[in-house]
């Protein structure tokens, strides 16, 4: 299995590995390129975004100063949005319900290093997925750690450090991020 493979299976992998290197580079030039557009070339951001992203819905807008470790492993559904500077380090996947607005300067890190001193300095990671739902709203600021499940119908507060999963249908806010109001049911008045 080449490490490149190791990564996509959720294993122990070497991430200076030549392959896995140029994988990272593509996406990092992608990035750069998107970032270096203007913001009336509509057709040539979402060319970019539909080839650096795994897959990607209807209406995205995205702001620059995006950052993306891979980008295969990047799902977002219809109407995604993310603000000035988000990162996404995506060595396992990312994924995104539809509705999703992410405030300025939010980080989704699903990478994540053996707690062993050794082990990690032997240069291997692994990847733990993220999974957001349908009409999440992100403040500013936030992070979600590698793991993390965010149901559907959810405000997470600016700031926030989301360490463990947050069900649906509420704000939640902190560090780390808790339950601290729940809300309607969508669609309820």
């Amino acid at each position: 299995m080449t490490e490149l493979e190791k990564m996509k299976a959720g294993e122990l992998y070497d991430y200076s590995d030549p392959e896995v290197r140029a994988a990272h580079v593509r996406a990092v030039e992608l990035c750069d390129e998107y970032n270096n557009t203007g913001r009336t070339e509509l057709e040539r951001r979402e060319r970019i975004l539909r080839e650096l992203f795994g897959a990607l819905g209807k209406n995205p807008l995205i702001e620059k100063n995006i950052r993306i470790d891979y980008g295969f492993n990047v799902r977002a559904g219809d109407n995604f949005f993310a603000n000035y500077d988000c990162a996404f380090l995506d060595c396992a996947p990312i994924t995104f319900g539809d509705n999703v607005f992410i405030g300025p300067k939010c980080g989704f890190y699903a990478v994540n290093h053996p707690l062993d001193a050794d082990l990690r300095n032997s240069g291997v990671e692994t990847g733990v997925p993220i999974t957001v739902g349908s009409s999440v709203w992100f403040g500013g600021g936030v992070t979600v750690c590698p793991g993390v499940t965010i149901g559907d119908n959810v405000v997470i507060g600016a700031g926030s450090v989301v360490v463990k999963d947050i069900p649906s249908g509420c704000v939640a806010a902190g560090n780390p991020a808790r339950v601290i109001k729940y809300l309607p049911p969508q669609g309820a008045k």
